[in-house]
């Protein structure tokens, strides 16, 4: 089963990252095109397409929340400090 990300989370990650359309895109291996009619809700894109702006996000060190009862969200990972 795959994993279930929505427009409002990608555009919410790309701002917590500071990526424009055109960052994601070239990460993620899409067009921003592609990613600007996902973002807009205009196309329902493939599970593959979602796994491959997940990884890249997650790359970044974004982590998607699922639905829990807030509805779904993004934050930026817990980095561990250096000793």
């Amino acid at each position: 089963m795959g994993k279930d990300i929505f427009p409002e989370q990608i555009r919410a990650a790309r701002g917590l990252l500071g990526w424009t359309q055109e960052d994601l895109a070239n990460a993620s291996g899409l067009t921003v095109r592609t990613l600007a009619r996902i973002e807009s809700a205009q196309t329902t894109p493939r599970q593959t397409t979602l796994e491959a702006l997940s990884a890249a996000l997650e790359a970044a060190g974004v982590e998607f929340i699922p639905e829990n009862g807030g509805g779904p969200g993004v934050r930026l990972a817990h980095k561990l400090s250096r000793p």
